[in-house]
């Protein structure tokens, strides 16, 4: 659950008004496509995504962005729909982003943007490594994108893109050491990183969805549950069918209201539509849940029967075995334990 929590804050995409100036993309048509391009991410219409990232792509082949939100495109539409992952695409976009990020850079590394996309493309290495379990590699990406990003904090103090890397890896590393802060060169960064944060959510351009998400999954491990709901709800207000929000909202309602978590998560499992690749990973994981609130509000019959539906499914493909091994195990286990309380 914790390394779900962190790498999700890592993919998809959220935008909305700013309360203040920005820092954009000095192309005003790149800007436009990037916007585009991510408030359709945002919306679960990846298609159209691609598409315009294409565009991007194609008009704009001297700079890297358009390879670089390709493929977080294609890893956005597998995370969600619980699909395995283009890796052959993603990681040629992805290589190819760096080989022109570096070149650009040997010709000005004082350019914020330039730096800006190694950033990105770090980043998006440490999630894709992540994915793969390959966590040394992706630990050191991760470090090498906050470096990067801190980088783009020195030349330009306005690149609020920054805070939301720098904050969102200051709190997490602070939670994970917590217990060696007695350690003189062991310092507690939480508030400081809460602080880069609620900046962020303000003045970031294209990733104000990280510093949101983010910042929801840190007020539910602080267990402010409150300050999470009302966090998702203005999220959800701009994009109410974006399954990203809901799902941290219904996690968010599983400590205050065990009713309303249930609502949402069959609101997710009822918005997914019907795919030839569907691999049931997110039907079971989504039933699990439902089920644990079941079974925490006393509704033992309605946990059983969604146990019974989970572990009536058979004929997995390898993927979805691998995805699913732990968490029926824990299925079969709250059945046995509803079996014997009858």
């Amino acid at each position: 659950m914790v390394h779900y929590r962190i790498y999700l804050i890592l993919i998809l995409f959220f935008l909305s008004n700013l309360t203040l100036t920005a820092q954009v993309y000095p192309d005003k048509e790149v800007d436009s496509l990037l916007k585009q391009g991510i408030i359709r991410i945002i919306n679960q219409d990846y298609e159209s995504a691609g598409v315009i990232f294409e565009k991007l792509n194609s008009g704009y082949p001297e700079i890297p962005l358009g390879k670089i939100y390709l493929a977080a495109n294609k890893i956005a539409e597998a995370f969600d729909y619980a699909e395995p992952y283009d890796e052959t695409f993603i990681a040629y976009n992805l290589e190819s982003a760096r080989n022109q990020a570096l070149e650009l850079l040997e010709k000005d590394n004082q350019s914020v943007w330039y730096n800006y996309f190694i950033s990105l493309i770090d980043g998006y290495y440490a999630y894709f490594d992540a994915l793969k379990k390959n966590w040394l590699s992706a630990f050191s990406s991760g470090v090498n994108s906050v470096a990067s990003f801190e980088k783009c904090l020195k030349l330009d103090e306005h690149f609020y893109e920054s805070n939301i890397a720098i904050g969102t890896f200051a709190y997490w590393k602070s939670r994970k050491t917590e217990s060696l802060n007695w350690l003189l060169f062991v310092s507690d960064d939480r508030e400081f990183a809460i602080k880069q944060l609620v900046i962020a959510i303000d003045l970031a351009s294209y990733n104000r969805y990280l510093g949101i998400n983010s910042l929801i999954w840190i007020y539910i491990d602080k267990q402010d549950y409150q300050s999470a709901i009302t966090l998702a709800q203005k999220a959800l207000a701009e994009f109410p069918g974006t399954r990203l929000f809901k799902r941290s909202l219904a996690r968010a309602y599983e400590e205050v209201d065990k009713n309303e978590a249930i609502k949402i998560y069959y609101e997710i499992l009822n918005s997914y539509p019907e795919r030839e690749s569907n691999t049931r990973v997110n039907e079971i994981i989504l039933k699990h849940k439902i089920a644990q609130q079941y079974s925490k509000s006393g509704r033992n019959e309605e946990a059983l029967d969604l146990c019974n539906q989970i572990l009536s499914i058979n004929n997995f493909s390898a993927f979805a075995q691998e995805k699913l091994e732990e968490r029926l195990q824990r299925v079969s286990k709250l059945r046995s334990e509803l079996m014997n309380q009858e």
